[in-house]
């Protein structure tokens, strides 16, 4: 399997020039789709601009002087998604990767506070042996819980050093959400009703504006307020 594409077909979500040259880095099978998220390379060279070629991008991720989740990756072909925090500790800056209100993926700079923890969207759950719930969330994550305490739909906010869970968000009336597939993805919006549908009908979730959408399109970005800082909107 060839570990490129063709730039002409790239995802929509990807900020790249479609024309700059033929061929671009297609990133390996990951935690996210590659859809909704970019090789490492690209990220380095493309969005944050650490480097010139893609040759030193692959230097730099050997060297093991990129963070993804707290942890230095080794692929240099890794996907890295919504939502993941990207560090470089020798250069001592953070960004976290978003939407812009295009619905672009960016690497948005984060102060060095926000680079210890991320937001997971809760995907699922399971109950497993011991009487634990086992939490499954975005980005490739499985979290053991004592309480039956998170709902599919909503979203914890995950510390990497400590290798769990510190706060959580719910999907429901006044809680902040970012839409992050379909025509206004990368929106930030207010719910005003979650409405859950019986059978094989997908969840709609309503926003304060008037709009509304599937609960997969939506994810929980706070309380009354957003955990974490957004990039302005584009004129």
């Amino acid at each position: 399997m060839s570990d490129h594409m063709k730039r002409l077909a790239a995802p929509r979500a990807w900020p790249i020039k479609k024309k700059a040259s033929v061929w671009i880095v297609k990133p390996s099978p990951g935690a996210h789709s590659a859809e909704s998220s970019m090789p490492a390379i690209v990220v380095l060279r493309d969005m944050i601009g650490v480097c010139d070629t893609a040759r030193e991008a692959k230097r730099i991720v050997g060297n093991r002087e990129v963070l993804v989740g707290g942890v230095p990756i080794k692929d240099p072909r890794m996907p890295i998604g919504l939502m993941d925090v990207v560090s470089i500790p020798k250069m001592d800056v953070a960004y976290r990767i978003l939407l812009t209100d295009k619905g672009k993926l960016t690497a948005h700079k984060i102060d060095k506070d926000q680079s210890e923890w991320t937001l997971c969207r809760v995907e699922g759950k399971s109950l497993v042996k011991g009487g634990k719930f086992q939490i499954h969330l975005s980005g490739g994550r499985n979290i053991l819980s004592e309480k039956d305490d998170y709902k599919t739909g909503d979203t914890v906010k995950f510390n990497f050093a400590e290798n769990k869970i510190v706060d959580h968000y719910t999907l429901g009336e006044g809680s902040v959400a970012l839409i992050i597939e379909g025509n206004h993805a990368g929106k930030t919006e207010v719910v005003s009703e979650y409405t859950i549908t019986k059978g094989n009908g997908a969840n709609v979730v309503k926003f304060q504006n008037g709009g509304e959408t599937v609960e997969k399109n939506v994810f929980v970005i706070g309380g009354k307020t957003a955990a974490i800082t957004i990039p302005e909107a584009s004129e």
